[in-house]
């Protein structure tokens, strides 16, 4: 409308010729809302309370007499209160373009007196004390021009003579050497992290060259194996063909061998035996025949000396009445050889070896000596009864050339 003014968010309308303020102050002042202006007899004016900037760049000397260059930027508005608009508005409504010099030029003033009094190692490393220094300074004449800082900072401070330069010489050099050092830190963990992941990467490539090959071997191994399979079957089959025909021939030769011990051994053993057995009776029959010949021999000659040792005591001692007794001893070898000779010629079997002929032996000799003895006692009692043998002779102690022999005592 035209008589309803309405001001900005961030604007104050300011509103004069009006008998009735709310303030103390000679125009009405209205933010935030609309107002409604008389024509003629009110006049409005708009006032900006946006939030502006200020940047200062001001030559300073410090405390030690050193020549700096500040650069600086201010933010700052005009305070939302009625007292800063009126103060404000009568200082800066028609000069609000230049607002932001007029207050640089404030501020460079009170930065200078702060810096004035500091040295370069305080500016340097305490600029925030600075800054509220020159904010609490400048604090009342900025609140008697209605205006509020909202910060101060200080962007860059130079310095033309190289002070800072050659303050932070030493601190540049140990800067440096300490990042020439971690450079070289830097470097040598980087190469032996490169070695230890050349040395990963090489390990990496072997073991995946071994698997490779391993799988490549038996990927070979598995094909020669089935490649192979049909000449293994065969090989098998083969080989347990030729184990069924070893076993066989086993068998066989196990057969053969039974039917050999069977068909030729035993019998072989048993006809060995046999004429083993018959060689030793052989063997045993002549030593038994050697043995009774030469028992005879000895049996004889015994018999012939007893005779004659009998015949030349009978005749020494005149004894007649065994003359015929004697002729009879003299017949006993022809009987002991004809009964030797009978049994030689015999078909004997003996049993028990040379004991067994021994006996043979004794038992041909008790035979003989048996004889002797009935001859004897059957010629006692002629002898007895004639006296003399008719013929003999008595006196002559030798029988036909040989010593009558003494028979042994039968009684």
């Amino acid at each position: 409308m035209l008589f309803w003014h309405v001001p900005a968010p961030n604007e104050a309308m300011l509103i004069s010729g009006s008998k009735r303020q709310s303030q103390d102050t000679q125009f009405r002042i209205v933010t935030g809302h609309g107002s409604f202006v008389l024509p003629v007899k009110q006049k409005v004016r708009m006032l900006s309370l946006a939030l502006q900037e200020s940047e200062i760049a001001e030559d300073c000397v410090t405390q030690q007499g050193i020549q700096l260059t500040v650069r600086a930027v201010c933010v700052f508005k005009v305070g939302d209160d009625a007292v800063s608009i009126a103060n404000a508005a009568r200082r800066f409504l028609s000069e609000q373009n230049q607002m932001q010099e007029l207050v640089g030029r404030i501020f460079a003033g009170h930065l200078r007196s702060i810096i004035g009094g500091l040295t370069v190692e305080q500016i340097i490393r305490e600029r925030s004390r600075v800054a509220q220094e020159v904010m609490a300074g400048s604090h009342g004449e900025m609140e008697k021009l209605g205006i509020v800082v909202d910060a101060l900072q200080i962007q860059e401070i130079e310095d033309a003579t190289g002070y800072i330069n050659n303050l932070a010489a030493p601190h540049a050099a140990a800067v440096a050497s300490q990042a020439r050092i971690a450079q070289a830190k830097a470097d040598q963990e980087a190469s032996e992290r490169e070695q230890q992941a050349a040395a990963l990467k090489a390990e990496y490539e072997r073991d995946t060259a071994i698997k490779r090959a391993g799988f490549l071997a038996q990927t070979e191994q598995s094909r020669a194996r089935a490649a192979q399979a049909g000449p293994l079957a065969a090989a098998r089959a083969t080989q347990e063909v030729t184990e069924e025909q070893t076993a066989l021939a086993q068998r066989n030769a196990a057969l053969t061998a039974q039917r050999l011990e069977a068909e030729v051994r035993r019998p072989a053993d048993a006809e060995a035996y046999r004429k083993r057995t018959l060689a030793e009776a052989d063997r045993d029959r002549v030593k038994f025949e050697a043995d009774a010949s030469a028992y005879t021999e000895r049996t004889l000659a015994q018999a012939q000396a007893d005779a004659n040792a009998a015949r030349a005591a009978s005749l020494r001692d005149g004894n007649q009445e065994l003359i015929a007794a004697n002729r009879i001893v003299e017949n006993l070898p022809a009987l002991a050889d004809a009964a030797a000779r009978g049994m030689a010629g015999a078909d004997l079997t003996v049993l028990n070896g040379t004991d067994g002929v021994s006996q043979i032996a004794a038992g041909i000799a008790s035979q003989g000596l048996a004889i002797l003895r009935s001859l004897q006692h059957s010629a006692a009692p002629t002898a007895t009864s004639a006296g003399a043998v008719p013929g003999a002779p008595t006196a002559d102690p030798n029988v036909n050339g040989r010593p009558t022999p003494r028979l042994p005592d039968q009684s």
